[in-house]
């Protein structure tokens, strides 16, 4: 997710244990940005903790990543491409394909009907690569800055972080994936980051700044996808990166006070249930698979930097050195 300190450097430059199933069974795909205009961002691949490869200098700020099928894709934001790997027991399979989003700034994806659709910032739309022929076909044009994008399998959802003039809008869009047309805006608060779709809810981070970017502020909405209803709570002063928000046993977790708690129905966080205790302004991401939660930590923006792996009693399983400024996770379970 994502880290609002980078995309604004960008900006204005140019911000198991107890998971004892066999482990061995599964990869784990860590993404680190690296530093912007250096091309260092890398994707550390590890299995049972131990790393196993390292994918050094894919590009110019490694934005996310995800994992469909036997394929690993990369989005690169100040490159602006999109890198697909093939994915061996062994983990990754070079060189890989690049394909040019044209300048596009891209955020983030996700895939449907074999379509991996991704948000871009520098041309504000969603665009569609189909994923037989490697082909931007499509692209949805949005009003602002898109960061997150989810899909409830007849819709897209769009966080809209900021407008054109990089000040913070408000809004989540719904987009027809059929007719690729925003069907209904959702005024949600200041500064949409992360989505999270949980049952009929679409749960929203929020992170923005003030006028002179020096203060930041975060909050958490949630939108009812059928009944529409919306609610909003602000939490007041906050880091640049608190803005993630995922599922994690069983519940809604975001990050908070260096780590993440549960969320609860009214939006409050649950404090006393938080995992991690880390620097607030030093945690960087936050992401979590069946009982692994992972807390990305960086302290100055260089390599190495850790990512700390805790089960859901919060104990601490492994910690994870990578590259610098860890932003995304993803797992493949070996067949």
């Amino acid at each position: 997710m994502k880290k609002l300190f980078l995309v604004l450097a960008i900006i204005l430059a140019g911000c198991e244990d107890n998971n004892t199933k066999n482990e061995s069974s599964e990869l784990t795909f860590i993404s680190t940005e690296g530093n912007f205009g250096s091309s260092n961002g890398s994707v550390s691949v590890f299995r049972n903790g131990k790393l196993i490869q390292e994918v050094k200098d894919i590009g110019d700020v490694v934005q996310s990543i995800l994992v469909h099928n036997n394929k690993l894709f990369v989005l690169v934001n100040n490159s602006h491409l999109i890198k697909a790997y093939q994915i061996s027991d062994d983990g990754l399979e070079l060189p890989g394909i690049s394909i040019s989003t044209e300048g596009s700034s891209p955020r983030e994806m996700v895939v449907e009907n074999n379509k991996l659709y991704f948000t871009n910032y520098y041309t504000q739309d969603v665009k569609v690569l189909n994923l037989s022929t490697y082909y931007i076909e499509d692209s949805f044009p949005l009003d602002g800055l898109p960061e997150s994008i989810v899909s409830d399998g007849t819709n897209l959802w769009v966080a809209i972080n900021m407008n054109a003039d990089y000040s913070s809008a408000s809004s989540v869009v719904k987009i027809n994936i059929e007719s690729g047309k925003v069907t209904k805006t959702y005024e949600v608060g200041k500064g949409p980051q992360q989505l999270l779709i949980d049952g009929d809810n679409l749960w929203v981070s929020r992170t923005h700044y003030s006028a002179d970017f020096s203060e930041t502020y975060y909050g958490t909405s949630k939108i009812n996808m059928l009944s529409e209803a919306i609610a909003i709570l602000d939490y007041g002063k906050g880091a640049v990166c608190g803005g993630d928000v995922f599922k994690f046993d069983n519940r809604a977790f975001r990050t908070y006070n260096g780590g993440a708690a549960p969320l609860n129905a009214d939006l409050s966080l649950q404090s006393l249930s938080k995992i991690g205790s880390y620097n607030s302004n030093h945690l960087y991401s936050a992401n979590g698979f069946e009982e692994k939660l992972f807390l990305g930590v960086t302290s100055d923006y260089t390599a190495p930097d850790t990512v700390f792996v805790h089960n859901n009693l919060g104990e601490l399983q492994e910690e994870l050195v990578v590259g610098a400024s860890p932003g995304d996770y993803a797992i493949y379970k070996i067949k």
